[in-house]
């Protein structure tokens, strides 16, 4: 096989093991608080909505560690280990246990950080400059695929309940927990660059599939060794931090935090919670699941993969992400009563402002897809052009306030009415757009600059 085969096969195996352990953990954060409602326990006590916030935050520190982890360790190791940690969250659901969903909660944050510098340790070797956004583009379309079968399965398994039983959880959660194992073993299936490549940092050239030659070149080259790189990327990080660019940013990275936490746990608990919608009530979540992946690879394949050939920049793909949140957002106002969040198992009867809906449901599920994704693109876009020099130590950054604010909104989704978790959503969407354009002012005046200098 030739180099650029081996590499962009490495690339459809990454691809392809994020798609399985996300199938089953996407999977289960869509569902998890509406079977933890139904579990007859008394000695179970647990929160979804708390757990999730507890894995962003986590999370959000951990960025800190996981760079230092991931060159002792390489990013193939670091991906089985992650992946590890990640079954063993889904696993819990088998048979648990208060202490052990909040154990396996603040285990998954830490895997979660490592598992995602990983990723783009791998993306990076295995890219050259002329292939970095066609492998970025492969590696989205395929890690969003796997919103498409988790959620299939829920609803084939779940048509027609009612109550979820513990057959029902039980059968439910050891398919998700093999198929997450699925995952994890694939990542030994990745191979090792050839050293003549050209990758996107050249300072990596050899392969960090290989942890002890990072290891004998870091101890010959920078005496400190990993104690200092990983001091020097936390100052980086710090700095970066509070420039003017990641700050205007910061507020529409925070509000992808708070929608993320929207759709993919508040919203499907709020249809399954809708007894209106009737029978069917519980795997309607599975079909929003799958709508929303739609809207994901629509809105990543056309604003992502094209994103080069658009001449009018930013600003009008955000813009028209705003337009889809809200139009999402109005409509769920109308058609989902107002106590669906935080409903009991046997759900709400409360009536909506309107006849609920499934179609208009699964239509705002597929907005808030698609309003994601366009967010998501565009954030990624700016902030790889602006910190193109520092690009590792920003993502950072980028993951830090996503997940903080992630965690905040699963938090307050234990108390709050869906009215209210609308109002903040407006209003972060609103300030994050505004804030966008200004921030895209500063990149095309950067660009512009950079234009005249190579006149």
């Amino acid at each position: 096989m030739s180099p650029e085969g081996k590499r962009l096969s490495n690339i459809i195996i990454l691809g392809f093991g994020f798609m399985f352990m996300f199938t089953a953990f996407q999977t289960c954060g869509n569902i998890e608080q509406t079977v933890i409602k139904s579990f007859n326990s008394s000695e179970f006590h647990g929160s979804g909505y708390t757990s999730m916030s507890i894995i962003y935050g986590v999370f959000s520190a951990s960025n800190l560690i996981a760079p230092s982890v991931v060159t002792v360790i390489g990013p193939q190791l670091s991906m089985f280990f992650s992946g590890l940690l990640y079954s063993g969250y889904i696993a819990m659901f088998i048979h648990p246990y208060t202490w052990s969903f909040y154990t396996a909660s603040v285990l998954v944050g830490i895997g979660a950080a490592v598992l995602w510098t990983a990723q783009g340790n791998v993306l990076a070797i295995n890219s050259t400059d002329s292939t970095i956004g066609r492998n970025s583009g492969i590696f989205w379309a395929l890690l969003q695929f796997s919103l498409f079968f988790g959620n299939l399965y829920i609803y084939c398994a779940w048509h027609g309940h009612v109550h979820i039983t513990d057959k029902d959880r039980q059968t439910v959660f050891i398919s998700l927990t093999v198929i997450s194992l699925v995952g994890c073993f694939l990542f030994f299936l990745i191979r090792k660059p050839d050293p003549e490549s050209s990758p996107v940092n050249s300072e990596v050239t050899e392969s960090l599939l290989e942890p002890e030659s990072i290891e004998s070149s870091t101890s010959s080259s920078t005496p400190p060794g990993l104690c200092s790189q990983a001091l020097d990327a936390f100052i980086k990080a710090c700095k970066m931090f509070v420039s003017k660019e990641m700050l205007l940013l910061s507020v529409s990275i925070g509000y992808t935090g708070l929608e993320l936490t929207f759709y993919s746990g508040v919203y499907g608990t709020c249809i399954g919670a809708m007894t209106r919608f009737g029978q069917d009530a519980k795997s309607l979540i599975g079909i929003s699941g799958i709508s929303i992946g739609i809207g994901e690879i629509l809105g990543g394949g056309v604003f992502g993969l094209l994103n080069k050939n658009n001449r009018f920049g930013r600003n009008p793909v955000v813009l028209l992400g705003l337009i889809t949140h809200y139009v999402a957002f109005y409509l769920i106002f109308l058609n989902i009563a107002s106590d669906a969040p935080i409903a009991p198992e046997a759900g709400t009867d409360l009536q909506s402002y309107i006849s609920p809906s499934v179609g208009v449901a699964l239509l705002c599920s597929f907005l808030l897809g698609l309003g994601d994704s366009c967010f998501n693109t565009q954030l990624l876009s700016i902030i790889g052009f602006l910190f193109r020099d520092n690009s590792a130590p920003a993502f950072a950054v980028f993951k830090f306030i996503q997940s903080i604010m992630a965690a905040l909104a699963f938090y307050y989704s234990n108390y709050l009415l869906l009215h209210w978790q609308l109002l903040i959503l407006v209003i972060a969407g609103f300030l994050g757009t505004v804030t966008f354009f200004v921030a895209e002012g500063v990149a095309q005046s950067s660009r512009r600059e950079s234009d005249y200098d190579s006149i």
